[in-house]
């Protein structure tokens, strides 16, 4: 089995002959839920990525978000994004808190598109609970996402307690420690989980979101040709100059915004069980939405690349392998 596994970095895809004038007419654009968006790409559920100005500029601009759960009132978010007339999607975790949430989202008529469960260790009975939970007390419209998970059963026991869309990667995030502190997950064979995750599912219609170890553009495509039908990104979408982390001055005088992991003391104000540490990205000097279009023009570039004038051309695209 240790010679299958591979991650980004030693992929390398397979051109086909270039079939449109321009590489401006490929369609980059993906359905995902009851939506088309732009990009097959959503900034990660963090809050030092994403706030809810962030999410409105996304969803006017055509581009598919997750709201972070942490510090937020869900209900009014909702509300608004509905008196906007924009797509709904939110973040609840596993735990009283989140069920409270949702009565109130009932209560209110209030009915989020897309809910994602977020927790560290999504193969989990809690998460069965909740899921059954929404599917039970809730609009069947719902598009929920669960996760994380980075093996085959978990990718087939959430599509079989009802997710319709399962994030894929446990530990490959540059500001998570979950690989460290415990030994498990998917950081440095993050491609063979997205990999083995598309092939374990049972249903067509369930779709693959790859989460974490993603550097470069280049490993969005190759998430989208391994089989994921989104790819969920932090880093890059961490240090731009519109995004939520607090701005500091290093100690040689450059600037640098704060990003720090959903499980770290930072965010959760514990001292125990710790999975995720604070850091310091670089500052950009793109926004969200320039960020956006930059990977908007990358993903064109693939598809060029790929022989196609759509994103589909990629689900079809060869790669090799290259062992080191």
């Amino acid at each position: 089995m240790t010679d299958k596994i591979f991650d980004y970095q030693h992929m390398n895809l397979v051109p086909k002959m270039c079939i449109v004038d321009s590489r401006s007419e490929c369609d980059t654009s993906v359905n995902f839920g009851l939506n088309k968006f732009r990009i097959p790409v959503v900034p990660a559920n963090m809050e030092c990525v994403i706030n809810e100005d962030t999410c409105i500029k996304l969803a006017k601009a055509g581009y598919f978000y997750i709201h972070h759960r942490f510090n937020t009132d869900t209900v009014a978010f909702v509300r608004k994004m509905r008196m906007l007339e924009l797509p709904v999607s939110i973040s609840i975790g596993v735990n009283a808190d989140a069920y409270e949430i949702l009565k109130q989202l009932n209560i209110h008529n209030l009915s989020p598109d897309y809910i994602t469960i977020d927790i560290a260790h999504g193969h989990s009975i809690k998460m069965k609970n909740m899921i059954t939970w929404i599917r039970t007390n809730m609009s069947k419209d719902i598009y929920i996402i669960a996760g994380n998970v980075s093996t085959p059963e978990g990718v087939k026991d959430l599509e079989i307690w009802g997710a319709n869309g399962i994030k894929v990667g446990i530990g490959p995030g540059s500001a998570c420690t979950t690989f460290n502190a415990t030994g498990f997950g998917s950081r440095g064979m993050q491609a063979y989980a997205i990999h083995e995750s598309v092939n374990a599912k049972t249903k067509e219609e369930t779709d693959i979101i790859a989460d974490g170890g993603v550097k470069d553009p280049g490993d969005i495509v190759k998430s989208i040709v391994l089989g994921a039908k989104m790819v969920m990104v932090g880093g890059m979408f961490s240090a731009l100059k519109d995004s939520p982390g607090e701005m500091v001055v290093g100690t040689d005088g450059v600037f640098y915004k704060e990003f720090w992991g959903s499980a770290s003391a930072h965010q959760s104000g514990k001292k125990n069980r710790i999975e995720g540490t604070k850091k310091l990205m670089p500052m950009g000097h793109k926004t969200v939405l320039e960020e956006c279009e930059y990977l908007h023009e990358c993903i064109q570039s693939a598809i060029s690349y790929g022989g196609g004038k759509d994103i589909d051309c990629l689900k079809v695209v060869e790669y090799k392998i290259r062992h080191v």
